[in-house]
């Protein structure tokens, strides 16, 4: 049965090999053993139950929290011409009659539903009329009181399947879990120890970052334009903020939605639409939004407060990069966030046990904000995962050494502001003295007397606020527990003012994570094909293909049905439905922007693409090292079996990744001048009308070689 697994898996979802953990999981199914398997988000959780769903007689039954989700996962099946329905509270009476009825006909090979579906007797009853494959528990995390997103109604599943009278294989699936939860599912759901398939985990593609002393709104608007057509979610902790970023964003022209429990069910439902649909590029939410949103090509998630736990927090930005492209998980931290989480811990209904696991969950949070050490290495920590030996590299502390300041002597004059001050009021009070302001309280309190009064005159009073601000988020300076926040010196305070201590403040910008060895021009052309055929299918355009697919076509330029078949999940059912489509686009995009590609190239190149990176050496590297070395491109391109045209994008390639070209091999400086004047004179400055605008002695790779030096590719 395995190898129609696999069959299956190159079939509809376009795939060569499982991920890791897959196969595993699939044969136990297959086997009728039940099953719990912990993996990242983004790491294929839904094949784990949909492969062996397809592979055996009967309907599988998948036990799912939201609406969305429900449909998400039902319009991916249907578009791969699987039999596939919901049954949940959208649907009208008749609707969910006639489901049933089909249900009980066997016309579905899936049938996706909402946990309180099995306190009803009736569904029980059909279940037991009709032949099941097996039964899967999404977010599986949901069924322990001990997870994150503990909810009764999952629980009460459990004692409902004892009246199932064939009783198929159990899945459990989940993406975060700590040992506790882990545990928890396994012995609610009889699981064996050694039928518990756990990856780790680890999301290699994304980066880790956490901002202090920032003005929020100023941080989130400048990193959203550098990144205009790139979709991202930012979590705040309430209504509130919601409301006010939303309007902030909007008024600056961002594509924006917005998404909390105040709005209208229409009001929610429309925006989370618009966001799936890539109409709308950015949402702005409470943790209200998100639990099995399938969309998979979210360039970034940043959270604009401190989240309650590292649970949650994981959950919520692992909705970043789903398709396995570089992608920003961002924590925009002040120290008024801890008061306010303390603050809803309080307030809540939860016994006084409960309480305590959840102070001492936000306090793990808290370090997170803290550690110098690898972000992603203590969230791996967290939730034991021992399995990557080393540190990420690419998060704010692994290149803290990079694009920061010495702000040892700022914080000095800070403390000993506060200290001067009696250790009695704000950041906001502080700033103004320091700033040397006018205000009537600054006389009032004689502050104007002090010798801190106008020490740092050249900030502004938002730059000292902020300033303050980071300090607090550093443990120099904390907040009390009154109910306003008063400033206070800490035990680490003392060794700042004597100069045994350094503080550096990160002063650059968040890099951006990013792939961008493929054609963006393609790509952009492609993404909109997607779209008009997603709107004529009434799906999101992820359904169709995800980001990764688009972007690998735009690698390799597949121009035959061998080709396409080639490309990363485009299966025979994708190509039948609409590989023709994308076919003529990228024959006519090539033609247009006089690209010669012969039709192996796709397979050619992705042999030597997994030959090179199966040495740590990524293709676009051994290229630029012969090219180093001292080969011409053309007897590069021979000894790989690729085109000229591949060799040229991996050396340009090579440049954007900050390797040394001579450009002189490709234009003069007449030439370059020339490219730029002209390029400056058209009004839509695309490859094509600025080609046809120079003379004939310019190609495509002159063109090119001067965009991309100048960075405008």
């Amino acid at each position: 049965m395995i190898e129609t697994a696999h069959q299956l898996l190159k079939e509809y979802y376009g795939f060569d090999t499982f991920r890791p953990g897959q196969q595993t999981v699939i044969e136990q199914l297959l086997n009728n053993e039940d099953t719990l398997a912990i993996m990242p988000t983004g790491g294929g959780k839904s094949l784990c139950y949909q492969i062996p769903g397809l592979t055996m007689d009967g309907t599988a039954v998948v036990i799912s929290p939201l609406i969305s989700l429900m449909k998400d996962q039902v319009d991916a099946l249907t578009s791969l011409g699987i039999a596939a329905t919901y049954i949940n509270s959208s649907l009208t009476s008749e609707e969910q009659r006639q489901r049933f009825i089909d249900l009980r006909e066997g016309r579905y090979k899936f049938v996706y539903v909402a946990p309180e579906r099995f306190e009803t007797p009736a569904f029980i009853e059909t279940l037991n009329s009709i032949n099941l494959s097996l039964i899967a528990f999404d977010e599986a995390h949901c069924i322990s009181q001990w997870g994150h997103d503990f909810r009764p109604s999952y629980r009460s599943v459990v004692p409902a399947l004892s009246n199932i009278i064939q009783l198929p294989a159990v899945a459990a699936l989940t993406a975060t879990a700590t040992n506790q939860v882990i545990e928890d599912i396994r012995r609610l759901l009889q699981i064996e120890t050694d039928h518990v398939v756990n990856t780790g985990f680890a999301r290699e593609n994304l980066s880790f970052h956490i901002i202090k002393g920032r003005d929020k709104k100023d941080f989130i608007s400048n990193y959203i334009f550098e990144r205009k057509q790139e979709s991202g979610i930012i979590y705040t902790t309430t209504r509130k903020q919601v409301e006010a970023l939303y309007n902030h964003l909007e008024n600056k022209g961002v594509s924006v939605a917005k998404y909390h429990a105040g709005l209208s069910e229409h009001e929610r439902k429309q925006a989370q639409t618009a966001f799936i649909q890539d109409e709308k590029t950015i949402m702005v939410a409470t943790n209200a939004f998100g639990m099995g949103i399938d969309k998979s090509n979210v360039r970034f998630v940043v959270h604009y407060a401190l989240p309650m736990n590292i649970e949650s927090y994981y959950q919520e930005a692992g909705r970043a990069g789903r398709d396995g492209e570089p992608s920003d998980c961002i924590l925009l931290f002040s120290g008024q966030d801890i008061q306010l989480q303390k603050f809803l811990i309080d307030q809540s209904l939860m016994d006084e046990d409960k309480k305590t696991n959840e102070y001492k969950k936000l306090q793990a949070m808290i370090n997170y904000c803290h550690t110098h050490n690898c972000l992603q290495t203590y969230i791996l920590d967290y939730f034991n995962d021992l399995s990557k030996p080393e540190d990420c590299g690419k998060c704010t502390n692994c290149q803290s050494t990079q694009d920061r300041e010495d702000m040892t002597k700022e914080a000095q004059m800070v403390l000993s502001c506060v200290k001067r001050m009696g250790e009695r009021f704000g950041a906001g009070m502080v700033a103004k003295v320091l700033k040397g302001s006018k205000d009537k309280k600054i006389k009032s309190f004689q502050f104007e007397k002090l010798t801190t009064y106008g020490l740092m005159s050249a900030y502004s009073e938002k730059d000292l606020t902020n300033f303050i601000h980071f300090l607090v988020a550093e443990g120099i300076l904390s907040t009390g527990e009154q109910r306003l926040p008063i400033l206070q010196l800490n035990k680490s305070a003392e060794a700042v003012l004597k100069g045994e201590k350094q503080i550096w403040m990160q002063t650059g910008s968040v890099k951006q994570a990013e792939s961008t060895n493929y054609e963006q021009e393609l790509f952009e052309e492609l993404r909109k094909l997607r779209k008009q055929v997603a709107d004529q299918e009434k799906v999101p355009p992820y359904v169709l293909f995800s980001d990764t697919t688009l972007k690998e076509m735009c690698r390799f330029f597949p121009t035959t049905k061998e080709a396409m078949l080639g490309i990363k999940g485009v299966g025979m059912k994708k190509f039948d439905q609409y590989g023709q489509l994308l076919l003529n686009a990228i024959s006519e995009w090539t033609e247009k922007n006089n690209y010669e590609v012969p039709s192996n190239t796709s397979q050619t190149e992705r042999n030597f693409v997994k030959k090179d990176e199966s040495n740590g050496q990524p293709s676009f590297q051994v290229s630029y090292q012969m090219f180093v070395e001292g080969k011409q491109i053309e007897e590069i391109a021979s000894t790989r079996g690729v085109t000229d045209q591949t060799v040229t994008n991996h050396l340009f390639q090579a440049y954007k990744q900050k390797m040394d070209i001579d450009w002189s091999l490709f234009f003069s400086e007449d030439q370059e001048l020339e490219v730029l004047q002209a390029r400056a004179n058209l009004e839509e400055p695309k490859l094509k009308p600025l080609k046809e605008s120079l003379n004939e002695e310019y190609d495509y790779t002159t063109i090119r070689a001067v965009l991309v030096k100048n960075g405008f590719l």
